[in-house]
């Protein structure tokens, strides 16, 4: 015997509600993307350069999570994928993750080559662009700002947005500096600390995404006290095969066997546990396996 609860229907309508911002957000970057990237080799500007390259990470990521919330919605209707195509979310924000790596390192790298010699840098134009680039970022920040609370893919895209709009800032202090000084070595150095602004908190995303996929307990959640709450549910003289993990943003799923005592009222059980774990650990959708126990049916000699 056993209970659970759809909640695949919620989560592709969860998603869908971030098209409309991800569709602004995306055709915003996508023309200061090409704004940066030709003003960057028309200006000789590293950090216009790394700025435009975390903006084409931003087009990119943007169009995955679109396009994960897409087939999410098709898969939903097919019967044969049983669980959808959540997964494609937590794939893209992977993704975003490793293009962000590859773009930061490879700034670095040409960033310490130009501390060498640093080449002059078109300090107007470059000033100019990063402003205007500044405020698409901003307009972008505020559009994925809701949905990042509740989808990773979303997150993905908000951070690299936060990371380029703190790197447009850096750019536009740094134009302002080479402006007035003719220091052109503040250049690579912008673009490094647009580089290091970043890294920690593509670490942070690649890592919980990793997590997802592995299928670990979230972090959020405490394995071996659902274990003792399942375990106190009247009539439970056993909890074993109890599994916790993550499917997609916001949806958490668990399984378990439940030894019951011989006299328990089945329905009873499965209402009890399910109320446990979405009351105490917000988990909504759980399949749970009964099963009565043989022999005597004492709970006392069980344990878990």
């Amino acid at each position: 015997m056993g209970a659970g609860h759809d909640h695949g229907a919620s989560a592709v309508n969860a998603a869908s509600r971030h098209r409309g911002p991800l569709w602004a957000a995306f055709g915003l970057l996508a023309v200061f993307m090409v704004v940066e990237a030709v003003a960057a080799f028309a200006t000789g500007s590293l950090a216009l350069l790394s700025d435009a390259g975390h903006m084409f990470t931003d087009v990119l990521g943007i169009g995955m999570a679109l396009a994960a919330i897409t087939a999410a919605r098709r898969a939903a209707a097919d019967p044969q994928r049983t669980f959808g195509l959540y997964r494609l979310e937590v794939l893209a924000a992977l993704g975003n993750a490793v293009l962000l790596f590859g773009v930061a390192l490879y700034v670095l790298v040409e960033a310490v080559l130009r501390f060498r010699d640093a080449p002059e840098v078109a300090s107007g134009p470059m000033l100019v662009v990063a402003v205007a680039g500044l405020a698409a970022n901003v307009v972008a920040f505020a559009l994925l700002r809701r949905g990042a609370k509740e989808s990773i893919n979303v997150r993905g895209a908000y951070l690299e947005v936060l990371g380029d709009l703190v790197g447009s800032v850096g750019v536009i202090v740094g134009a302002a500096v080479i402006w007035a000084t003719g220091w052109f070595w503040v250049d690579p150095v912008v673009a490094v600390a647009v580089g290091l602004f970043i890294l920690p908190r593509t670490w942070k995303l690649g890592r919980e995404a990793v997590r997802i996929l592995v299928q670990a307990a979230p972090r959020h959640l405490d394995v071996a006290a659902m274990r003792t709450s399942l375990g106190a549910v009247p009539g439970v003289c056993d909890v074993h095969d109890l599994h916790v993990w993550t499917l997609t943003s916001g949806m958490e799923v668990a399984s378990a066997h439940l030894g019951i005592d011989g006299d328990a009222e089945v329905g009873a059980v499965l209402a009890a546990a399910r109320a446990a774990l979405h009351d105490g650990y917000g988990i909504e959708h759980a399949t749970l396996q009964v099963e009565p126990v043989a022999a005597t049916g004492d709970c006392q000699t069980a344990s878990w």
